[in-house]
């Protein structure tokens, strides 16, 4: 279901996805997309940022773990 909405832009905003726009089929279709592009990269940025909290928070055993595993490995 679509919800109608208004918003305010610049012209020179709208000067610019009217250029785009044709591409998508109208300036909402346009809109739509942009905001669904920037939500999955928001959401993907504070999946890497929680994964990144967890290494963090891990990082000493991690790291015990990997010198462990490298001392049982033969000189080259």
């Amino acid at each position: 279901m679509k919800i109608k909405t208004s918003i305010t832009l610049s012209e020179e905003l709208i000067s610019k996805i009217d250029e785009l726009s044709s591409q998508y089929g109208n300036r909402s279709l346009f809109i739509e997309q942009a905001i669904r592009d920037f939500l999955a990269s928001e959401a993907k940025r504070r999946r890497d940022l929680q994964d990144i909290e967890i290494l963090n928070r891990r990082a000493d055993a991690l790291n015990k773990e990997a010198e462990d595993v490298l001392s049982y490995q033969a000189d080259v």
